[in-house]
């Protein structure tokens, strides 16, 4: 876990030294900021003291922002020719990945830290429910866990980050919408796979304060999957 930490450590700081972390954190503040509080659904013309509409565009702003955070994790070193200085080292596959992971993860934590403001203004207009907030928080975080880990797997496969960013973005698609309309086109067990397969699904019921194993397994179990094909494609680089 030691190793775990000090690689995850190394990475985060080379956010902020990059200025990526800085970049992040006014981007997803100012995206999420003005569509929350100013355009579309303005929080205050809803007339009920809830963060329903902060959650539903941050999952779009996170959407687009994780691929650009994660496409470089890998495909960076890939490029420079580090990874294979970094895999000579007594670390293990899966304790690399596990460390860029967390860098991220954490990173982006950071982010919703800061929206800690909005709870406190629309609390001090009407009666919150904490419980929803809470839900709404935990359903970014782990939706922000699995957008990681499928970036984390496509830079793993080659060097160009663009690639990388874009390949994520196609990936993610399918959970955000694709599996969504098909799974309202197809009856029984096809049906029900692809309805579970779309993160609207699980994403909606949480930040509507519902916390079910299901929806927390599925966003659990995306991320590990992905992780884990992220750990083959760096075995596969080792061997090579």
């Amino acid at each position: 876990m030691n190793k775990i930490w000090i690689i995850t450590k190394r990475e985060l700081q080379s956010y902020f030294d990059s200025l990526m972390a800085y970049i992040l954190l006014i981007l997803f503040l100012g995206f999420s900021g003005f569509f929350t509080w100013l355009y579309g659904s303005d929080i205050f013309f809803i007339k009920q003291a809830t963060l329903m509409p902060f959650f539903s565009i941050a999952r779009w702003t996170l959407f687009f922002f994780i691929p650009a955070l994660t496409m470089r994790l890998l495909s960076e070193e890939n490029r420079m020719g580090t990874i294979e200085l970094l895999l000579t080292k007594p670390v293990s596959n899966w304790q690399v990945i596990m460390a860029k992971f967390l860098a991220s993860l954490l990173l982006l934590v950071i982010a919703l830290l800061l929206t800690i403001p909005y709870i406190i203004s629309v609390s001090s207009i009407g009666n919150l429910d904490m419980g929803q907030v809470f839900s709404g928080y935990f359903a970014l975080i782990l939706f922000s866990s699995m957008m990681i880990g499928i970036g984390l797997f496509t830079s793993s496969i080659g060097n160009n980050q663009i690639v990388s960013y874009l390949l994520a973005l196609f990936i993610g698609i399918f959970f955000q919408i694709i599996f969504d309309m098909l799974g309202h086109n197809f009856l029984g067990f096809v049906g029900y796979v692809l309805d579970y397969l779309s993160t609207t699904t699980h994403f909606d019921s949480m930040i509507r304060g519902v916390i079910d194993t299901r929806d927390v397994i599925f966003f659990v179990g995306i991320t590990f999957i992905s992780l884990v094909f992220s750990e083959i494609m760096l075995i596969k680089k080792r061997y090579a």
